[in-house]
């Protein structure tokens, strides 16, 4: 069996043209469900239930005004939310959902870091909790420093994750935000147990082999850590048609496998 599946970040609507390309799975943004809207949400639901690509991911999982940090949590808001994310990550069939949502997360000023990490680690066994059964897991993203005041690299991920030590709990690794924080890559390594998932980008944050990166460290350093499963391409794309598939051939090439069940 191949090691690897390859997807893009992008909207549902581009569910038909990744799968014409070739990739294995689109990553759509948990936030475009509109959970708060009954309305919405059952319109949009049907097209990730049957979307031509499998929707097996999910990144932004809070809209940027749902505050999980700081004195204005509204702790029945999050936990309506977490509910009605769950069942629809379920029904979707999506197995990894990705915590980045800077904005929601960030500590406001005033506010005792040690009482964000407080907070964040409850809402970590919160979303844990509400996973059980679903066949998903939830993976804290590290983002630099411009997006987000805590968590900002994989070892205080890694940290987090193992205070709850929740098994539907585990950690994202994305060579953006790495390279952004000059995070070395031995920390894939050192904290190869706790990944679940992988974002990628290049130079500038644009598509995968259009910059210097240095994939050819990167990759070595993840299979030392052992790890098999999904690949994201999360990155700005100026003409989707013509970069993607071209994009999706380094991925395999540097990569070198795809279609991973893992």
């Amino acid at each position: 069996m191949d090691m690897y599946a390859f997807g893009w970040c992008s909207g549902i609507e581009r569910a038909e043209a990744l799968k014409q390309m070739g990739f294995d799975y689109i990553e759509c943004a948990l936030a475009s469900l509109n959970l708060e809207n009954d309305g919405e949400f059952a319109e949009k639901l049907p097209l990730y239930v049957n979307s031509p690509i499998p929707v097996r991911a999910f990144n932004i999982f809070f809209p940027g005004d749902l505050k999980v940090v700081g004195p204005d949590v509204d702790d029945e808001r999050v936990r309506r939310y977490v509910h009605k994310a769950a069942k629809a990550i379920h029904q979707i069939g999506a197995e990894t959902v990705v915590l980045g949502s800077g904005r929601s997360r960030n500590c406001p000023e005033g506010w005792e870091m040690s009482r964000a990490e407080e907070q964040i680690l409850q809402l970590l066994e919160q979303i844990g909790e509400a996973f059980v059964g679903t066949g998903a897991k939830l993976v804290i993203e590290p983002l630099n420093k411009k997006e987000s005041n805590i968590i900002n690299s994989v070892s205080e991920a890694v940290r987090l994750a193992q205070m709850v030590n929740h098994p539907n709990i585990r950690v994202l690794a994305d060579f953006y935000h790495m390279d952004e924080e000059g995070e070395p890559l031995q920390t894939l390594i050192d904290n190869k147990i706790w990944l679940q998932h992988i974002h990628i980008a290049d130079t500038g944050r644009f598509s995968p082999g259009t910059g210097q990166y240095p994939y050819e460290q990167f990759v070595p350093a993840l299979r030392a850590a052992g790890y098999e499963g999904m690949i994201s391409a999360e990155c700005t794309v100026r003409e989707p048609d013509v970069e993607m598939p071209v994009s999706l051939a380094f991925m395999r090439r540097t990569f070198g496998g795809g279609s991973a069940e893992a």
